[in-house]
């Protein structure tokens, strides 16, 4: 039978404790982490959202305390009373480490079952194990601190916009589908029985209809939702910085969001300087193949589309005329069996399954005399060998590796290559953040499978003014006005300049093979609005799942998020998605077709 709590109220959070305390009588509640009897007196440590606290009971201050202390076992919830005391061994692993609380009265409020797993953080228990039991799991103090920092990351946020001038408006949940990119969340309506709500992408159409309405700046920290394959850093439903101003240069956007990232970088100790680095789309794809380039280690992407042809060996002066490029990055440290296996492996296993590289092997060179020569015997010019390692970059035993291929496939796979040796080689300086915009992206591109453009961004990104007159002649070639803030390789945040004219939007939606009557059903009421005087506007939203993802150290979203789903969409804890009755489906005019 478990003590009630009564009247007492906790006094100090365990992890608070310290040496100005001595002397004083403490209440503190919490989880018992560890229990030891040493010679009879009982240690408890006792664990809160705060640290740890250590509680001694000895038979000598209160008996009865001292028997509590004997009953109580790992996870039971207790309240202890006692004074503070200096420990005669201080332990500096623990913040509390130079105090503990003499207890003269122990309650044990909850009892707790032996966990599946110990409350710590190192484990190699499973994550379907964990995700089971999230409550448990939770309790772990790395989990807590994650958290922590995601909440200190929104509040400060909240209060930047605030400061700027932003006003943070809800938009609605249940809103209609207007499918344009990833699956929709669809929710049936009981009153209107065939009909359905969809739950928002992202708040996107609501936002620009803010600045229609002349709310000039808006901001929300809002829950979107995506129906679509997971990984690591992507859940189905997430949080995002949801951000539109009205007649905003991109300067602006940047102006704004720049301060914004150096105060929540202070939350985790780092100084960061604005402006951040800016870079093209084309430069990106060039030097790193990624629009979302890590600049935490060097290993740039060369083209050696000239060296290669020149170099004096078959095959790739055939393949450079039928319109192949040649594209090289220089690795230290390599290995020629490790070279082997890049080719086994990766380069002709796992980069690009369905681009031609998959089919051809790196050409290597490392950068030594004895393997100049040997080239050279083969019939290589000397002069072309070495100004192909001057392109690359390559010092001294450095190994050179090209792919040649089209420039699409190539500059992905290349940039997949640069990573995967980065990390191999430990080449990326892990405490680092670098930052950087990326701009001028393709405005659409044309896709293969379904014969039609498509946007690159969203439909409502405008064009850039000097590429605008190209929409009707070679609409492949416009610049958007957009831009993506990268943080170490992981796209943080994207967003636009909006279109704010009625005929540039309808333009663009036949751009996208969408007829007036498709675009009328879609977006009818956005294209009514914008034909009411509309500001020009443009906004960005930021990941804030992935933010906290990264000034956290985590591999994964599921670090940062409570109550996350699995790989598979799937809530491990509450059994979610389930069946449910009959009944409700008959409410909604709903059938399941069952396979």
């Amino acid at each position: 039978m478990a003590d009630p709590l009564g009247e007492l109220t906790r006094t100090h959070y365990c992890g608070d404790l310290s040496e100005a305390l001595v002397g004083q009588t403490v209440t503190l509640m919490g989880w018992v982490a560890t229990r030891r009897d040493l010679g009879g007196m009982v240690f408890l440590d006792l664990r809160d959202r705060e640290g740890l606290a250590q509680v001694v009971a000895r038979p000598e201050v209160s008996a009865a305390a001292h028997a509590k202390a004997d009953q109580a076992r790992s996870e039971y919830v207790v309240a202890v009373i006692g004074e503070v005391a200096r420990r005669e061994t201080p332990n500096p692993r623990m913040k509390t480490g130079a105090v503990e609380v003499v207890a003269r009265e122990i309650r044990i409020l909850s009892e707790a079952k032996t966990p599946p797993f110990p409350i710590e953080d190192e484990l190699d228990t499973a994550e379907d194990i964990r995700l089971r039991y999230r409550y448990l799991d939770l309790r772990r103090p790395k989990l807590q601190k994650a958290l922590r920092l995601r909440h200190k990351i929104a509040f400060e946020v909240r209060r930047h916009m605030d400061e700027q001038g932003f006003l943070e408006i809800e938009t609605p949940f249940l809103t209609k589908s207007t499918p344009e990119g990833a699956r929709d969340y669809l929710v049936p309506s009981r009153v209107h029985q065939g009909q359905f709500y969809a739950l928002p992408q992202s708040p996107q159409i609501f936002k620009q209809i803010l600045m229609i309405a002349g709310m000039d700046k808006y901001f929300q920290i809002v829950r979107c939702f995506r129906d679509e394959d997971l990984r690591a850093d992507r859940q189905p439903e997430f949080t995002q910085v949801d951000v539109e101003m009205s007649f905003p240069r991109m300067e602006s956007i940047f102006g704004l969001i720049e301060p914004l990232f150096v105060r929540l970088m202070k939350l985790i100790d780092v100084e960061i300087q604005a402006p951040f680095q800016r870079m093209s789309y084309a430069e990106a794809m060039a030097r790193y193949g990624s629009d979302k380039p890590d600049l935490r280690f060097g290993m740039p992407i060369a083209d050696v589309t000239e060296e290669m042809r020149t170099l004096g060996l078959a095959t790739f002066p055939d393949l450079i005329a039928q319109g192949a490029v040649a594209r090289a990055v220089a690795a230290p440290g390599l290995s020629g069996g490790r070279v082997k296996k890049l080719n086994e492996e990766l380069w002709l296993g796992r980069i690009v399954p369905d681009a031609h590289v998959a089919k051809r092997t790196l050409f290597t060179l490392k950068n030594t005399e004895e393997a100049i020569a040997n080239l050279v015997k083969k019939g290589a010019s000397e002069s072309a060998v070495r100004a192909l390692i001057a392109k690359a970059g390559a010092a001294a035993d450095d190994t050179v590796l090209v792919g040649v291929d089209a420039a699409g496939p190539l500059s992905m796979a290349m940039g997949i290559l640069r990573l995967e040796l980065g990390r191999e080689l430990k080449l990326i300086d892990e405490k680092a953040f670098r930052f950087l915009w990326v701009t001028d992206f393709p405005l659409m591109e044309l896709d293969p499978k379904e014969g039609r453009f498509v946007s690159l961004h969203h439909p409502f990104t405008a064009p850039t003014d000097e590429d605008a007159h190209l929409l009707d002649s070679d609409p492949g070639a416009v610049r958007a006005k957009a831009y993506d803030l990268v943080l170490n390789g992981s796209e943080v945040g994207g967003g636009s300049i909006r279109i704010h004219d009625s005929a540039m939007q309808a333009k663009i939606f036949r751009l996208l093979a969408m007829t007036d009557e498709e675009a009328r059903a879609r977006f009818g009421f956005f294209l009514d609005a914008l034909s009411y005087g509309t500001p020009p506007h443009g906004g960005i939203a930021l990941g804030l799942d992935r933010m906290a993802m990264i000034f956290a150290g985590a591999t994964s979203l599921r670090d940062v998020i409570a109550f996350p789903k699995t790989a598979n969409a799937t809530d491990l804890m509450s059994g979610s998605p389930s069946d449910v009755r009959d009944e409700q489906l008959g409410e909604l005019g709903v059938a399941v077709a069952r396979s």
